[in-house]
């Protein structure tokens, strides 16, 4: 028999920019259930890939459809005491906002880098932003 206590919690999330005229925003999320601000993400689904979840994700959290860029980075946690590893993509938006969010999000936030270091509850999301190069960002 398998223990399934032993097993890693899978998650995938994104880092969504968008051009806000000369400065560059990206969506944070605020979950009423755990009352933080955070980067969308989620579990993997049964036969989803990281990058499918991470997708579906970002449209369920934010109401935006996206493209994948880049790889941002991962991070690792303890979640009730289970190992939880998340895995993040950089991500543009490819199609105009829809009412497809989930419940998990009360608000949905475009900021900056900056306004982001204040207002992220981990610092390991804020290392996850941080992590696209300032002159590739263009465009994205």
């Amino acid at each position: 028999m398998v223990d399934k206590d032993k097993y890693v919690i899978q998650a995938a999330g994104g880092v969504l920019w968008k051009n806000d005229g000369d400065q560059k925003k990206l969506a944070v999320v605020h979950r009423h259930k755990h009352n933080d601000w955070s980067l969308p993400k989620g579990k993997v689904d049964k036969g989803e890939t990281w990058k499918e979840t991470a997708l579906r994700e970002v449209l369920e959290e934010t109401g935006y459809t996206a493209k994948i860029k880049k790889y941002a980075g991962s991070i690792s946690y303890l979640l009730d005491g289970k190992p939880k590893v998340v895995l993040y993509w950089h991500m543009k938006i490819k199609s105009k906002k829809i009412d497809q969010m989930n419940g998990e999000v009360d608000e949905v936030r475009w900021v900056t880098v900056e306004e982001a270091e204040k207002l992220l509850d981990y610092q390991e999301e804020l290392n996850i932003i941080k992590s696209m190069p300032k002159q590739r960002s263009k465009g994205t």
